[in-house]
């Protein structure tokens, strides 16, 4: 699944780290700090995005380890 964004997302009690377009996780953690860490890996490993969202859903950090579109130079 190379070049999805990776993102942590609440599931139950503890935080799922998901490919964009899987149907299933890549890692579960108990605690959202341990989630981050799992997704910056593979967002770094992958050079793609790392999405954060908080326990309502919505997106509330975002990292760019990869190519960034804003940063480009016309």
């Amino acid at each position: 699944m190379a070049n999805k964004n990776v993102h942590v997302v609440p599931h139950g009690d503890g935080w799922h780290v998901v490919r964009e377009g899987a149907h299933q996780a890549s890692s579960q953690h108990d605690s959202q700090e341990e989630a981050i860490e799992a997704g910056t890996a593979e967002a770094k490993k992958d050079n793609v995005e790392l999405l954060v969202h908080g326990r309502d859903g919505r997106i509330r950090m975002r990292d760019s380890y990869g190519h960034d579109q804003r940063n480009v130079n016309g």
